[in-house]
């Protein structure tokens, strides 16, 4: 009887190991709250839409999901070339809508080779596009993995950008300018520095 019992209680210990188990893979984490900095003191990027992509797809942080953004009821399908570069958010950060910015977390093209959905990736900024959508600051930060061996610009600086690929400045601004069927305002550009100190004002942490 005092066997039957011990199997019994482990059984019983066993089973609710094994659902606190599964509880804690099933456990979602919102992606909007991921750190800001990586181990190595790199900021970080989450990735939304991988490089190639035509579908406008968005983190939805009541369904942990990423969904493909709807206008008029269907699916964004971005009406011109694919996306450039890889596109996503920083995470814990947000543009401070009561001084002009449109309340979400700042935006980030991470150029480099196709990366998957829901990669959370160490950068380099080295650049912001400064876009005016619908009268709001909708700034766009252009960054570099902070990994040498993905970096297919092997630059690290604005600096470094101009004088190796000149051409990517009016790539980046005409894509910008035709990829929404809104009108966008493009006005102007913030060097590393200034970029990098934008980032830190709309952190969260």
């Amino acid at each position: 009887m005092y066997i039957n019992s011990s199997i019994t209680t482990m059984k019983q210990i066993f089973i609710l190991f094994i659902s606190g188990l599964l509880l804690l893979s099933c456990e979602e984490k919102n992606m909007k709250n991921l750190p800001f900095k990586s181990e190595s003191g790199f900021f970080n990027a989450l990735i939304e839409i991988p490089a190639g992509t035509n579908k406008k797809y968005e983190y939805n942080t009541e369904d942990l999901s990423f969904e493909v953004d709807q206008r008029d009821g269907k699916d964004r399908i971005i009406p011109y070339l694919p996306y450039f570069a890889n596109y996503g958010y920083i995470p814990s950060t947000l543009s401070d809508s009561t001084k002009g910015g449109d309340g979400d977390p700042v935006d980030i093209f991470v150029i480099s080779e196709a990366l998957s959905q829901g990669t959370l990736i160490p950068i380099i900024p080295i650049a912001t596009v400064k876009l005016i959508d619908d009268n709001e600051e909708d700034y766009k930060i252009i960054a570099v993995p902070a990994d040498e061996t993905l970096n297919v610009l092997h630059v690290k600086t604005f600096e470094e950008l101009k004088s190796k690929h000149p051409s990517i400045i009016t790539i980046i601004e005409t894509w910008l300018a035709n990829y929404d069927t809104d009108p966008l305002k493009i006005n102007g550009w913030l060097d590393q520095k200034e970029t990098e100190d934008y980032i830190i004002k709309n952190s969260q942490n």
